[in-house]
């Protein structure tokens, strides 16, 4: 009976979580699609999704600015925020729980530094795929973050004939470092123009994007959230080390390769749509362990939910809080994220020391 009342207990807790999850979203996003320049009702803002999506509404006399300004604007640059942090801190928790290591994140592997490479060379040549158009740039970003992935794994092959924790760090630490000096060297050369385009790109943002780049991240976020969240068993299996998860019957070699395309596919798209944004797959997985625990099963989906409106909230400072110029979302997730992961392994490392 006690066992039976502990795990409604424990089941209700994480209950919980999901929908305070949940809550935090929703609220985060009704936020980023009432406050700018000019803030719109929550009233408004309901009618206009409803009108515009289901053909349904119960006010009169809506201005077709707001129409616009809610459906054209401020509607995709959210939605385009909850994909992309969503996309990091699912990748930064399916990255923290394959390598069982707290520091890694979406930029591991250097899957991002290959992805930022594709765009830096789109707008220091300044080219056009026939065919792409204005997606030339996410395209070719996406192409390069997997072609780095790719990279990484033949060295690994070529060290090691397993794909052995250290070797995959070691490898993604050497590519990312190359494909850095690559990028500096492009900066180097750019002229002042294509400088400072790069500059701002690299910063992040998801400003100005528009409905075609939801669209082009939303099948690239499905299949890489897909894969993840099928292979939270392998996760929980990698945590109590390869040998153990083998013993157990995971086939750990088909599980890392799994988990590594997924996390790098959400990786890529992110940083193809929006720029490099660092600290959300960082700082996000850290929260929600500690909230529910070291399962994958929850740590992965609760992650998404809390990295989604997470960057929705740090977009809407970057647009108001120097307003009406806006600082790049990566510089705001950076304020916000470092003191807070540095605050994070203080009580981690203040609880190891008091424990007997």
């Amino acid at each position: 009976m006690l066992s039976k009342f502990i795990r409604m207990s424990s089941r209700t807790k994480i209950l919980s979580f999901y929908a305070a999850a949940l809550l935090f979203t929703i609220g985060a996003a009704l936020t980023g699609l009432m406050i700018s320049s000019v803030v719109i009702p929550i009233p408004t803002i309901v009618h206009i999704l409803f009108e515009k999506s289901l053909g349904l509404g119960w006010l009169q006399n809506v201005e077709d600015n707001t129409f616009s300004i809610i459906w054209g604007i401020r509607l995709p640059r959210v939605l385009l925020a909850l994909c992309v942090g969503a996309s990091l801190a699912l990748a930064g928790a399916a990255f923290q729980g394959l390598l069982r290591n707290p520091l890694a994140d979406p930029y591991t592997l250097g899957v991002s530094s290959g992805a930022a490479l594709g765009a830096v060379i789109v707008i220091f040549f300044n080219f056009t795929i026939v065919g792409l158009g204005d997606f030339t740039l996410p395209v070719v970003a996406i192409a390069a973050g997997m072609g780095t992935l790719l990279l990484v794994f033949g060295l690994v092959q070529l060290s090691s004939r397993s794909l052995a924790i250290e070797t995959i760090i070691l490898a993604g630490i050497i590519v990312s470092a190359f494909i850095g000096a690559i990028i500096s060297l492009i900066i180097a050369l750019s002229d002042q123009n294509s400088m400072t385009q790069i500059i701002y790109w690299l910063y992040g943002s998801v400003g100005m994007r528009g409905w075609s780049y939801v669209q082009l991240m939303l099948p690239f976020m499905a299949v890489g959230a897909l894969l993840l969240i099928t292979h939270y068993r392998e996760l929980n299996a990698l945590a109590l080390g390869e040998d153990a998860a083998d013993h157990i019957g995971v086939n750990v070699k088909r599980g890392k390769v799994f988990i590594l395309v997924g996390a790098s596919l959400l990786t890529g798209a992110a940083v193809a749509a929006a720029g490099s944004i660092g600290f959300v797959g960082l700082v996000i997985p850290h929260l929600v362990r500690l909230l529910t625990g070291p399962d994958h099963r929850h740590v992965l989906p609760v992650s998404m939910v809390v990295g989604g409106g997470f960057l929705v909230l740090a977009d809407v400072l970057s647009r108001t809080i120097i307003a009406p110029q806006e600082l790049p979302i990566g510089v705001v997730t950076a304020l916000i994220g470092a003191p807070v992961f540095a605050l994070l392994l203080v009580r981690e490392r203040l609880g190891r020391s008091v424990r007997p």
